[in-house]
């Protein structure tokens, strides 16, 4: 499985950014897709993450500002981010998970959040 994500940029405090992550390979053994952020000196973090069923999850200091979605059509899964704040500034990753426990991860896309 091969993953790309794109989409970062620098964007001011209560702005908005939708990630990419174009998906291409054996995408029939995917079980779920997820974003994750790291920051320097961090370890990197779950921020989204959406099954083959449809069912999402958020960390929960994301709830309510980012949103999950796929295209099953296009083999991408988005990440709609509303009302960014300085703190959601990180690199962020796309993965992917089989059942067998076996991830892949994207290379990074940088969000920087201005004040």
């Amino acid at each position: 499985v091969q993953l790309q994500a794109s989409g970062g940029g620098l964007v001011q405090a209560g702005d908005s950014l939708k990630l990419s992550c174009a998906l291409s390979g054996s995408l029939f053994m995917v079980k779920s897709v997820g974003w994750y952020r790291q920051t320097p000196g961090k370890e990197r973090e779950m921020v989204a993450s959406i099954t083959t069923g449809g069912t999402t999850k958020y960390e929960d200091l994301v709830k309510g500002r980012f949103t999950i979605s796929r295209d099953n059509a296009k083999d991408t899964v988005y990440l709609q981010m509303n009302n960014l704040k300085p703190e959601d500034t990180a690199v962020y990753y796309c993965n992917v998970k089989i059942p067998t426990g076996v991830s892949w991860w994207g290379q990074g896309t940088l969000v920087t959040v201005s004040s």
